[in-house]
This record gives structure tokens, C-alpha cells and sequence, in this order.
């Protein structure tokens, strides 16, 4: 009940969002970045087996969705986890989002795509997922034989990038991560792939390296802005939105947050004014969640508040 009553309260914020940000001139443009809007909702579940399905998650049918699922990893799952030089395995809650799961969400919802992500943050919760390949043509051929082969079983239109830890130089990785792409788009294994770096030095000499060489293969960028400060404001976050679109320059930059409200520009101080804001002025290229299993115990007010904003017309 207390869930359903909150929902009602943070939908009647978004209205009030869209008249604020009517007001709202003071923020810098133009930006860098790809122009137009886009009815884009990207949502990361699967991860830590919170009993989660994608029934759980309101889909609007008036937008384009991705499920993201979290995540494939090439580590092996014993008690204490090591790298696998590209064999990627399952660790999202394969339970609750099979492959038959899959199908059946996807043949219920024509605006429906689904793809994995690679590695996140740790491995069982409490090692962190590194980037370790022995060298880059094993790791490429490991990589592209497993992940095709998960793909194909789950039947999935994507892949996310989402390594957070490395043990190799960003030309390594950019090497790496950029044939793979190369050669699963050109197998015609995946439609569309992502990267989701966050304000990180190590992170973003990594991830703007394999941009620098292999940005052509990407088609969006989700950037963890929930990775900055839990205090940032309306202002800040439109900095930090006009700076990674020009570090991730010509890219899909989404705007996004964690509903756990651990971190960045929450509801609360603001996140839809600011988004409502970048759509008006033809920047918003689409919002995505970490994650489902945190948002299922607030009853999906955020899920639900962003795919209203993205179905709103200029």
C-alpha cells in the first residue's frame, strides 16, 4: 500500500517536473552529442537473483524497451571465482529470465528488446570482475564463441559493455572489446551494442580509448551519472551530462538513475526536471534504471514516471 501511494505522489511530481523545466533557462547549450529525442527505456535486471521477472516491470507500449540482463562474466562460478580469458558464463537469475521467459515477454510486447551485459562490478557479490585476457586474439575468440552461443540460446538483440575493473591498458581493451563487436555485428549476432562507463579515471581511459578507435560500433552510452555525488544537483548534473556527451562525442549519451537513490541526481532533487529540460531542447536520447531489483520494492514509480516522460511530445 505504502508503495502504490508513493507511485501516485512521485507520478504527480513528473507533472510537475514538465511545467518547472518550461522555466528552466539557465542551463548551458548548445551540447555535444547526437541531436533529437528519442523514446528510448533501458532497464538492468537479473543481477544478485532477486527474484525478479520481466512481468514485474510496467511496460509502456508507446516506447522503445531494453531489458538489460545482468550479466555475463568470464569467470568461472566456484567459491572463489577466476577469470576464463573470454568464456563468458551466466550469472543474471537465469530462474526467473530464461530463454523461454524471454520469448514469451518479447512475443507479448512487439516494442521489446532484450540484451546482456558483460562483467558489472563484481562476480558472486564479492570479487570484483576484472578485465584480465591473456592476450587479445584468445580473449576475442573465447569471447565471440560463448557469447555467441548464449545469444543464440536466449535468443537476445544486444549486448552492453560494463566492465568496471581492469588488468590491461585501455588499448587492450579498446582492441578487445572492439573486434568483438566488429565481429558479432558483422555475424549479424547482435543489432545494437552499449557501453556503460561512469566519472572514473581508470574507467574513462578505457572506455574513451575503445570510443576513440571502435565508437562507430556503438549506439548508446549508458553512463552511471548515479556513480556521482547523492547530493548532485539540477545544475551539476546538466555539467555532467554536457561533458560526457563531449567526451562520448556524436554518441547516444542517456541520462539514468539508480533507484536505490544511492547516488547521483535523484527524482527527489530533480532528475525528471532535468530530463524533461534535455527533451524539450531535442538532448534526451533516453533514460535507463539500475535496476529492477531495487525498484520492485518501490513499485516501479521511477520505471514508471520515465517512460511517461519519454512518450511526451514537442
Amino acid at each position: 500500500m505504502f508503495a502504490h501511494f508513493s507511485c501516485q505522489m512521485e507520478m504527480s511530481k513528473l507533472f510537475l517536473s514538465f511545467v518547472t523545466c518550461q522555466v528552466l533557462f539557465f542551463f548551458p547549450v548548445p551540447m555535444q552529442g547526437a541531436a533529437g529525442n528519442a523514446n528510448l527505456f533501458r532497464e538492468y535486471i537479473g543481477s544478485e537473483s532477486k527474484n525478479v521477472t520481466f512481468y514485474d516491470v510496467p511496460i509502456n507500449p508507446g516506447i522503445q524497451f531494453h531489458f538489460i540482463l545482468a550479466f555475463a562474466i568470464d569467470y568461472d562460478s566456484s567459491s572463489s571465482p577466476s577469470p576464463t580469458n573470454g568464456r563468458f558464463n551466466v550469472f543474471w537469475d537465469s530462474n526467473n529470465l530464461s530463454p523461454s521467459h524471454i520469448s514469451s515477454i518479447k512475443n507479448q510486447h512487439s516494442n521489446i528488446k532484450v540484451a546482456l551485459s558483460l562483467a558489472g562490478d563484481t562476480v558472486l557479490e564479492n570479487y570484483y570482475a576484472y578485465f584480465q585476457p591473456f592476450s587479445v586474439d584468445t580473449w576475442v575468440s573465447n569471447a565471440v564463441s560463448s557469447l555467441t552461443s548464449i545469444i543464440k540460446e536466449y535468443n537476445l538483440d544486444g549486448i552492453d559493455i560494463d566492465y568496471e575493473h581492469f588488468k590491461a591498458d585501455p588499448n587492450t581493451f579498446a582492441e578487445c572489446i572492439g573486434q568483438l563487436l566488429t565481429i558479432l555485428k558483422s555475424n549479424r549476432v547482435i543489432s545494437f551494442a552499449s557501453i556503460a562507463p561512469f566519472e572514473d579515471d581508470q574507467v574513462q581511459s578505457h572506455y574513451l580509448a575503445l570510443w576513440k578507435s571502435y565508437g562507430r560500433l556503438i549506439d548508446y552510452v549508458n553512463f552511471q551519472f548515479y556513480a556521482y555525488d547523492n547530493r548532485t544537483t539540477i545544475s551539476q548534473f546538466m555539467e555532467y551530462f554536457k561533458n560526457q556527451s563531449s567526451n562520448y562525442e556524436g554518441g547516444k549519451v542517456l541520462a539514468s538513475l539508480a533507484s536505490d537513490g544511492s547516488g547521483g541526481l535523484s527524482p527527489g532533487n530533480g532528475f525528471f526536471v532535468a530530463c524533461n529540460w534535455l527533451k524539450s531542447q531535442q538532448q534526451l536520447n533516453g533514460i535507463f534504471i539500475w535496476y529492477a531489483g531495487d525498484s520492485k520494492s518501490r513499485g516501479f514509480c521511477y520505471e514508471n514516471q520515465s517512460q511517461a516522460l519519454l512518450t511526451i511530445s514537442y
